[in-house]
């Protein structure tokens, strides 16, 4: 398979979700209908940062490689190699974690 090169513009973050719980604690196994969309990630591309009013370029805060928490509703699905990833806006990235 062609490996995809995806550069996202502005202060845009191309995130690739984590993977949905498959089953509860209780053990009660979760088809793919029940289950929620996840809102943690890992940062795959980001872009070179927003641009104020003056020009100058607003640098970004998260990196490739990172783990985040993005906003439920936040971003935009796109297929990339058949997977479902996100593209959000930076400011609808909530936290880094650790």
């Amino acid at each position: 398979m062609a490996t995809i090169n995806i550069q996202p513009l502005f202060d845009h973050v191309l995130i690739k979700p984590s993977k949905a719980e498959d089953m509860l604690p209780s053990g009660i196994v979760l088809p793919d209908t029940a289950k929620d969309k996840p809102q943690m990630g890992e940062v795959m591309a980001v872009g070179p940062g927003a641009v104020d009013e003056h020009g100058k370029t607003i640098p970004m805060v998260v990196k490739v490689g990172q783990k985040v928490m993005y906003k439920k509703w936040g971003g935009n699905e796109v297929k990339v190699q058949g997977e479902e990833w996100m593209i959000v806006e930076q400011k609808d990235i909530l936290a880094i974690v650790q």
